[in-house]
């Protein structure tokens, strides 16, 4: 029997495999919203992606969608080490893929990077029909010089797999008009085939709860943060800001509390202590759904420290919609897909400045009327024109498209 079983003609819905390597599902709410609203518009929806703390069950159903995960090795943060776990992780999605197929045909692999390598896994499953779409999420050649500073060997093999993967794919998702761009420039494909879909927040899930003051640490204020924690989202920069804040300029009456997980995390935490800000700076880890919208709700402003590279300055930051979607004011440096989200609802420090963006939190920390007001322009932008909803009929037509 083939690994693409025929499709079963007495269930005629499409189905979609969506594979990502970098985040468990549902923890991934990009990818998550997209699964839910081609559940919703009639396809069957299938999912493979690693385990993670909290996200341990190997298959689980939920919500009608098909969530199969796999382990991935725990590899240093070197460049070195990421050959290994791309390498096991598309033994994985190999392995699952077939797995997948021969119980139900699949007629579209929706590859979400990174790494670019998942195109693997639609080039063979190709000759038994089966659709490719490429969701760009990061740039992979831009990544890895802001993780690692350097160009070389692995950097010109990501430009290769980049490009390969965009050959192969029929049609490509672009998180915002930059990411488009690579992908007709770069990526050699046709305007017609590349769709913007944005990462909206959901306003169902997304929305404000009751402040816990306990956050504040008995303090005035409190700054959020929540991400990734690691080297290219600016997070050490910030630390040094807070000690700035707190030591340099005497204010102690502002907590900060910084919400993720990654690779960084420890050495973040150990920093705060060598600066004296750990009594200042919460590290929570990763939080979800009511415990996160908890610690937005609760927080005066919000900062997006992110510095200015290549990759940055064309990259959408779902922290940034998710701020404004709450009705937060923010304060991040000028980047390029930065100011295209947020438009007026932030104050803007020149890139690389931390003394700017510093006095720009102090800003918004000292305005009450100013930040309340870019909190309002930022709402009503994610209402008017970048919540999850003006995006679904963007997403349903790549499908079209690439099911045509």
């Amino acid at each position: 029997m083939s690994a693409y079983a025929p499709r079963n003609d007495a269930d005629p819905r499409a189905h979609v495999l969506i594979i990502v390597e970098n985040l468990p599902l549902p923890f991934d709410r990009r990818v998550w919203q997209q699964a839910c609203a081609l559940r919703d518009a009639g396809y069957a929806v299938s999912i493979v992606c690693p385990t993670a703390e909290g996200y341990r069950e190997r298959y689980v159903d939920l919500d009608g969608i098909a969530i199969y995960r796999h382990p991935l090795p725990n590899v240093p943060n070197t460049a070195w080490a990421y050959p290994l776990e791309y390498a096991t992780a598309l033994f994985w999605q190999l392995r699952l893929s077939a797995r997948i197929g021969r119980r139900r045909r699949i007629d579209v692999i929706h590859a979400c990077n990174p790494p670019d390598t998942i195109f693997l896994v639609a080039a063979l499953a190709r000759p038994f029909g089966v659709r490719f779409l490429f969701d760009h999420h990061d740039l992979c050649p831009e990544l890895f010089v802001a993780k690692f500073g350097r160009n070389g060997v692995m950097y010109r093999l990501m430009r290769v797999l980049e490009r390969a993967t965009f050959s192969l794919a029929k049609v490509s998702i672009a998180t915002n008009d930059s990411f488009k761009r690579i992908a007709c420039s770069r990526g050699g494909m046709a305007e017609e085939d590349v769709f913007v879909v944005r990462s909206g927040p959901n306003l169902e899930r997304i929305h404000a709860v009751a402040p816990d003051p306990s956050l504040r640490r008995g303090r005035a204020h409190l700054v959020g943060y929540v991400g990734v924690m690691g080297e290219q989202e600016g997070l050490e920069d910030l630390l040094y800001m807070i000690a700035d804040i707190v030591h340099e300029r005497g204010r102690a009456d502002i907590q900060f509390c910084l919400v993720g997980f990654g690779p960084s995390l420890e050495g973040l935490r150990s920093l705060a202590v060598q600066l004296n800000i750990h009594d200042y700076v919460d590290f929570p880890g990763r939080l979800d759904g009511e415990d996160l919208m908890r610690v937005l709700s609760s927080a005066d402003i919000c900062v997006s420290p992110d510095p200015k590279n290549e990759m940055n300055d064309q990259s959408t930051m779902n922290k940034i919609l998710e701020y404004m979607a709450l009705g937060k004011a923010l304060v991040q440096y000028d980047l390029t897909e930065g100011r295209a989200s947020a438009g007026d609802a932030a104050l803007y420090a020149q890139p690389g400045d931390r003394r700017d963006f510093a006095d720009k939190i102090l800003t918004l920390i000292d305005d009450i009327e100013l930040r309340q007001r870019l909190g309002e322009i930022g709402r009503e932008r994610i209402e008017q024109r970048l919540a999850w909803h003006h995006e679904v009929p963007k997403l349903l037509a790549a499908y079209e498209r690439v099911l045509s």
